[in-house]
């Protein structure tokens, strides 16, 4: 599903009286949310849905594919996503 099909989906939810604007404006609230609270507090739990939280990658060792030349890789950070057991046991 991509965020076009989401924001029909969202249509959908609410109803005959919302537009599609209106759940576009909504998805990008709730996107824009979420990626603020990940930025401030690092970590954003759903109930129900999930726990969005920033994971920090280590520096490594890498391989360049195309020569095979040895190189470093930095340190860098990552959101991971961990779905709820509500979420698990619908699938």
């Amino acid at each position: 599903m991509n965020k076009a099909e989401l924001t029909e989906a969202v249509l959908k939810n609410l109803g005959k009286e919302t537009t599609k604007k209106a759940a576009g404006d909504a998805l990008e609230a709730v996107i824009a949310a979420i990626a603020s609270g990940i930025k401030k507090d690092k970590l954003v739990q759903i109930i129900g849905f999930g726990t969005f939280k920033v994971s920090q990658r280590a520096a490594r060792k890498g391989r360049n594919p195309k020569t095979g030349e040895t190189i470093k890789i930095k340190a860098s950070k990552s959101v991971r996503f961990s779905p709820s057991t509500a979420l698990k046991g619908k699938l």
